[in-house]
């Protein structure tokens, strides 16, 4: 029942944005600045900073757009796509896409309180992180909308831009490689 309160609720908020309210904007980037920060990051390699300035880009992008989303159900596959869009047009940007992780004390600086809100602790954190870090972006994106954001197969679709059995196939590979770098990393 909360759940489908709060997607008419979103619902309301795009409405109003589109209708040049900047009141409901404010509300949605309020609601979704941390979640995109947290798929943002480990999709620029760790790179807070980075993270950071598309962010701005991702949320200029969407006050410019908004008003031509058509189906305001389909809001948060769209503002995913925008971010892994201008995600991927930094990293071509600032010399390609990178595979390796990022540091350690750059772990250090996430949100303790959210990871023990998740039930990890520190090191437990780092060790998922470290492991994540080393998937392609392909594989971790997936992995980010769909545990992270609680994302349906067929909204990481449209935030992809690809069809669903793509997704499910993306997952299931994903699964597999994560669960080979969390063994891989337990043995170092």
């Amino acid at each position: 029942m909360n759940r489908e309160i709060d997607r008419i609720y979103q619902g309301v908020l795009v409405l109003r944005c589109q209708a040049g309210d900047e009141i409901a904007f404010a509300e949605l980037v309020g609601r979704y600045q941390p979640r995109l920060r947290a798929f943002l990051r480990p999709m620029l390699n760790g790179d807070a900073d980075r993270a950071q300035d598309v962010l701005q880009d991702v949320w200029l992008d969407v006050f410019r757009s908004v008003g031509k989303l058509r189906d305001v159900d389909a809001f948060t596959g769209w503002l995913y796509r925008i971010a892994r869009d201008r995600a991927y047009r930094a990293l071509r940007r600032r010399g390609g896409l990178r595979k390796d992780s990022i540091e350690p004390t750059e772990l250090a600086n996430l949100d303790a309180p959210q990871a023990e809100a998740n039930g990890f602790a520190e090191d437990e954190r780092r060790f998922i992180h470290e492991s994540l870090d080393r998937l392609p972006h392909e594989q971790r994106e997936v992995l980010l909308l769909r545990f992270l954001e609680d994302m349906t197969y067929a909204q990481i679709a449209a935030a992809v831009g690809c069809e669903l059995g793509t997704v499910r196939s993306r997952l299931h590979y994903a699964k597999l490689a994560l669960r080979r770098e969390l063994e891989r990393n337990e043995t170092r």
